[in-house]
Protein backbone atom coordinates (compact mmCIF):
# COMPACT_ATOMS: atom_id res chain seq x y z
CA UNK A 1 0.00 0.00 0.00
CA UNK A 2 1.41 3.37 -0.91
CA UNK A 3 0.36 6.77 1.32
CA UNK A 4 -0.02 10.06 -1.08
CA UNK A 5 -1.02 13.08 1.87
CA UNK A 6 -3.69 15.62 0.88
CA UNK A 7 -3.11 19.26 0.76
CA UNK A 8 0.21 20.55 2.91
CA UNK A 9 0.42 17.41 4.93
CA UNK A 10 3.94 15.19 4.88
CA UNK A 11 4.29 11.64 5.79
CA UNK A 12 7.65 10.95 7.75
CA UNK A 13 8.94 7.87 8.08
CA UNK A 14 10.17 7.31 12.03
CA UNK A 15 14.25 7.61 13.00
CA UNK A 16 14.89 5.22 15.79
CA UNK A 17 15.92 7.08 18.57
CA UNK A 18 19.47 6.34 19.68
CA UNK A 19 20.62 3.20 21.55
CA UNK A 20 23.33 5.63 23.53
CA UNK A 21 23.94 8.84 25.22
CA UNK A 22 27.26 10.44 23.31
CA UNK A 23 28.81 9.61 26.62
CA UNK A 24 28.31 5.94 25.48
CA UNK A 25 25.75 4.93 28.13
CA UNK A 26 23.45 2.09 26.79
CA UNK A 27 19.90 3.58 27.03
CA UNK A 28 17.19 1.09 27.91
CA UNK A 29 13.82 0.52 26.01
CA UNK A 30 11.90 2.54 29.07
CA UNK A 31 14.25 5.56 29.17
CA UNK A 32 13.87 6.68 25.32
CA UNK A 33 11.94 9.01 24.18
CA UNK A 34 9.05 9.15 21.72
CA UNK A 35 11.12 10.01 18.18
CA UNK A 36 11.26 13.66 17.38
CA UNK A 37 13.16 12.90 14.19
CA UNK A 38 12.01 11.54 10.63
CA UNK A 39 13.08 11.01 6.96
CA UNK A 40 9.67 12.46 4.65
CA UNK A 41 8.81 9.56 2.18
CA UNK A 42 5.80 11.74 0.86
CA UNK A 43 4.95 15.62 0.23
CA UNK A 44 1.12 16.43 -0.64
CA UNK A 45 0.64 18.86 -3.34
CA UNK A 46 0.69 21.99 -1.11
CA UNK A 47 -2.03 24.08 0.74
CA UNK A 48 -4.75 25.31 -1.07
CA UNK A 49 -4.44 29.43 -1.35
CA UNK A 50 -7.58 31.49 -2.07
CA UNK A 51 -6.69 32.46 -5.29
CA UNK A 52 -6.90 28.39 -6.57
CA UNK A 53 -3.23 27.82 -6.54
CA UNK A 54 -1.03 25.66 -4.35
CA UNK A 55 1.81 26.95 -1.44
CA UNK A 56 5.08 25.05 -2.77
CA UNK A 57 6.12 22.83 0.32
CA UNK A 58 9.29 23.56 2.13
CA UNK A 59 10.33 20.04 2.25
CA UNK A 60 10.84 17.43 -0.10
CA UNK A 61 11.09 13.85 -0.13
CA UNK A 62 14.56 12.67 1.63
CA UNK A 63 14.72 15.20 3.80
CA UNK A 64 15.66 14.48 7.87
CA UNK A 65 13.15 16.93 9.80
CA UNK A 66 12.40 17.30 13.44
CA UNK A 67 9.37 17.57 14.73
CA UNK A 68 7.03 18.04 18.17
CA UNK A 69 6.59 15.20 20.26
CA UNK A 70 2.77 14.70 19.65
CA UNK A 71 2.44 15.70 15.91
CA UNK A 72 0.78 14.21 13.45
CA UNK A 73 -1.12 10.97 13.69
CA UNK A 74 0.80 7.44 13.68
CA UNK A 75 -0.09 4.51 10.88
CA UNK A 76 1.61 1.25 10.15
CA UNK A 77 2.00 0.19 7.01
CA UNK A 78 3.32 -3.17 6.85
CA UNK A 79 6.07 -3.68 9.06
CA UNK A 80 7.11 0.24 8.74
CA UNK A 81 5.86 3.11 11.32
CA UNK A 82 5.01 6.58 9.84
CA UNK A 83 3.37 9.89 10.84
CA UNK A 84 1.52 11.98 8.96
CA UNK A 85 1.32 15.42 9.81
CA UNK A 86 0.80 19.32 8.81
CA UNK A 87 4.33 20.98 6.98
CA UNK A 88 3.56 23.58 9.73
CA UNK A 89 3.75 20.87 12.47
CA UNK A 90 7.70 20.51 11.46
CA UNK A 91 10.06 22.52 13.71
CA UNK A 92 13.03 22.02 11.44
CA UNK A 93 14.93 19.94 9.09
CA UNK A 94 19.01 18.82 8.82
CA UNK A 95 21.02 20.42 6.21
CA UNK A 96 24.36 19.71 5.58
CA UNK A 97 27.28 20.77 7.03
CA UNK A 98 29.03 22.18 4.32
CA UNK A 99 25.44 24.28 3.36
CA UNK A 100 26.01 25.43 6.91
CA UNK A 101 29.24 26.70 6.67
CA UNK A 102 28.74 28.77 3.37
CA UNK A 103 25.49 29.90 5.16
CA UNK A 104 27.51 31.02 8.08
CA UNK A 105 30.20 32.68 6.30
CA UNK A 106 27.30 34.70 4.16
CA UNK A 107 26.15 36.10 7.30
CA UNK A 108 28.99 37.01 8.93
CA UNK A 109 28.62 40.05 11.08
CA UNK A 110 32.38 41.04 11.17
CA UNK A 111 35.92 40.85 13.04
CA UNK A 112 35.41 41.45 16.48
CA UNK A 113 37.24 45.05 18.03
CA UNK A 114 39.11 43.64 20.62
Amino acid sequence: MKIRPLDDRVVIEILEAEEKTSGGIVLPDTAKEKPQRGKVVAVGPGKLLDDGSRAEASVVVGDVVLFGKYSGTEVRVGETEYTIMKETDLLAKEVKAKAVKKSAKKKSVGKSKR
